[in-house]
């Protein structure tokens, strides 16, 4: 039974006049105890899906169609008091800017003791230690003096690890990392990524990694989902989808990213398409060299390739 079950997401956006189709028809699963990975270029609802699952969407967002279950709880049937009791505790997040994500008005170690408290109750005094104790399991020295600072005397990578504290201290079923190494320099991207490893794997947690960085996502993952302009275009595990990829575009999207020596870097011609725009074809078609009449009359069917690893292809 998957831990994570998104059935037909679709997510608009209301700016202005405009209605941008964020995503459109979005369904994936997550396995319990896995290692996932969803990736994909900037703006193809990696971040949008994630947020959607906890609601957290900003106020010009509408949830317009699907379900969202997690361990069969559709959390987009809950009320905001039910949700609030499966936030934070079975399910945590951890933003890409964790100095802007942690409150700038209170002591890092307050804030970590107050998710602790409300999850778990207790005294303020034993909320309080628990905090220093997950800010010393992250690796933040002096935790005792630390847990008294704000966010602002703390480094991109300690505010990184402050938020892996606060997803720490009520030992989460399911771990979302969104980008959790964006503007830290490589040495503490290093640390942050082990850390991370080992958090999931000392509270036996699911891991979902928000990512564009394909090596990153082949270190740390065992699975994988590619996304583009807010539709799934492939899943499987981490070699299938890596080693073999079936989709156009997570073939470009490779491309891109090995590279080769002694030539331009490489791209993908085309734009994206303007989310604002609906379509009835491949939302890939008009960039793919595969494309062909019926990519841009019909949106191609999810399909198996192999046992676990599925493209939405008409050729795959």
């Amino acid at each position: 039974m998957a831990l994570v079950d998104i059935q037909n997401l679709r997510v608009q956006f209301h700016v202005g006049r405009d209605v941008v189709y964020a995503l459109r028809g979005v369904s994936m699963q997550v396995e319990r105890g896995t290692r996932t990975a969803i990736v994909g270029e900037s703006g193809s609802g990696k971040t949008v899906t994630a947020t959607s699952m906890l609601r957290l969407l900003p106020p010009t967002a509408r949830i317009t169609e699907g379900r969202i279950l997690f361990q069969d709880t559709d959390l987009l049937a809950l009320n905001e008091n039910e949700l609030r009791q499966i936030r934070g505790s079975q399910v945590c997040m951890v933003f890409q800017n964790a100095s802007a994500a942690l409150n700038p008005l209170y002591p890092v170690g307050q804030q970590i003791a107050d998710v602790y408290r409300q999850h778990n109750g207790g005294s303020k005094r034993e909320a309080w230690q628990r905090a220093v104790e997950v800010l010393a399991a992250t690796g933040i020295p002096h935790p005792e003096d630390q847990a008294r600072n704000y966010p602002f005397e703390y480094s991109g990578g300690m505010a990184q690890r402050a938020m892996i504290a606060m997803a720490l201290v009520c030992s989460p079923q399911l771990l979302i990392a969104d980008e959790p190494t964006t503007g830290l320099d490589v040495t503490i991207q290093v640390q942050v990524l082990d850390l991370i490893q080992e958090v999931v794997e000392k509270l036996n947690a699911t891991l979902m990694l928000i990512s564009h960085d394909i090596g990153l996502v082949s270190v740390i993952c065992d699975r994988v989902i590619v996304m583009y302009a807010g539709t799934v275009m492939e899943t499987g595990t981490a070699s299938q989808v890596l080693e073999h990829p079936a989709n156009p575009y997570t073939i470009r999207l490779l491309e891109c990213f090995t590279g080769t020596d002694g030539e331009e870097m490489p791209f993908i011609p085309g734009r994206v398409p303007d989310l604002r725009e609906q379509w009835q074809g491949c939302s890939f078609a008009r960039r793919c060299p595969r494309a062909q009449d019926i990519c841009w009359r019909e949106a191609p069917t999810v399909r198996q390739v192999e046992p676990g690893h599925h493209s939405a292809c008409h050729f795959s």
